[in-house]
C-alpha cells in the first residue's frame, strides 16, 4: 500500500499543479474569475468595434460570445445554470486603444465552484484547490460564509482520504447510540433475573392455587363436594 505524501511533498505537488493550471488558463482566448456567488469573463476585441458588432447570446444554460462574422470565442453549455435577469454584458474601452467585452454571470447555485465557463472548454481548473481570499469571505453573510468554509473543509478532507464533516457527524452519532459491553451485559442480566425458572414458576402457580382456596373458604364460596369432604 503506497504511503501518504508528506506535507512538504503535498505542498510541492500543489504548487506544480497551480503553475500548470495558470499556464493552461492563459492559453484561453478570454479571462475569467469567480466568487462563490458569481462569475466574470473578459474577452479582448479590436478597438474599432462597437456594440452592434458584438454577438452575445446568454440563456440560463448556454453562452455564446463572438464578433459578428467571426468564429465564436465562447460557444457552449454553461458549466452550471445562471440567473439571466441578474446577468449582463458590456463593451468597454481599455488602455492601449483596445476594447473588451465584459460579461457578468450570476450563479443560480451560490454554493458551488465552477471548473470552467462552459463544458466544452479546452482547459479546466481543480475546484478542490480553490481557497477564497479572507477579504472575499468577509463579504459573505454569516450563514453563507459558514457553508463555504464547510465546503472547503470537506474538499481538503476528501483530498487526504479522510471523512467529510457529514461523515464525521454520522460516526459521532454511532458512538453516542452504541451501547457499551458493560451496559449490554447488565441489561441482559436484568432481563434474565426477571424471568422465573421452571421450578420457580411451578411454585408460584401452587401458591396462587392455595391462595384462591383460602379466599374461597373465607367468603363461604366452597363447593358441596368440599363441604361433604369436611
Amino acid at each position: 500500500m503506497p504511503s501518504s505524501p508528506t506535507p512538504s511533498e503535498r505542498e510541492r505537488s500543489d504548487a506544480e499543479a497551480r503553475a500548470r493550471e495558470k499556464e493552461e488558463q492563459a492559453k484561453l482566448p478570454y479571462k475569467w474569475t469567480q466568487t462563490i456567488k458569481d462569475l466574470d469573463i473578459v474577452v479582448p476585441v479590436a478597438g474599432n468595434l462597437r456594440g452592434k458588432d458584438i454577438d452575445v447570446v446568454m440563456t440560463k444554460t448556454k453562452l455564446k460570445v463572438a464578433v459578428k462574422g467571426q468564429t465564436p470565442v465562447i460557444d457552449g453549455e454553461l458549466t452550471h445554470a445562471v440567473k439571466v435577469d441578474e446577468s449582463a454584458w458590456t463593451l468597454e474601452t481599455v488602455g492601449g486603444g483596445g476594447k473588451e467585452v465584459s460579461i457578468h454571470l450570476d450563479k443560480t447555485n451560490k454554493m458551488e465552484w465552477w471548473d470552467a465557463v462552459v463544458t466544452n472548454a479546452e482547459y479546466k481548473i481543480d475546484t478542490s484547490k480553490i481557497v477564497p481570499e479572507n477579504s472575499k469571505l468577509g463579504d459573505l453573510d454569516g450563514e453563507t460564509r459558514g457553508m463555504v468554509e464547510k465546503m472547503m473543509y470537506d474538499q481538503r478532507q476528501k483530498e487526504m482520504g479522510k471523512p467529510t464533516s457529514e461523515e464525521e457527524g454520522k460516526m459521532d452519532m454511532l458512538k453516542v447510540n452504541k451501547p457499551s459491553k458493560a451496559s449490554a451485559f447488565t441489561f441482559a442480566n436484568t432481563i434474565q433475573s426477571e424471568i422465573p425458572s421452571s421450578a420457580s414458576r411451578d411454585g408460584l402457580l401452587q401458591c396462587q392455587d392455595e391462595l384462591s382456596t383460602t379466599e374461597s373458604i373465607k367468603g363461604g364460596r366452597f363447593s358441596k363436594d368440599a363441604e361433604h369432604g369436611a
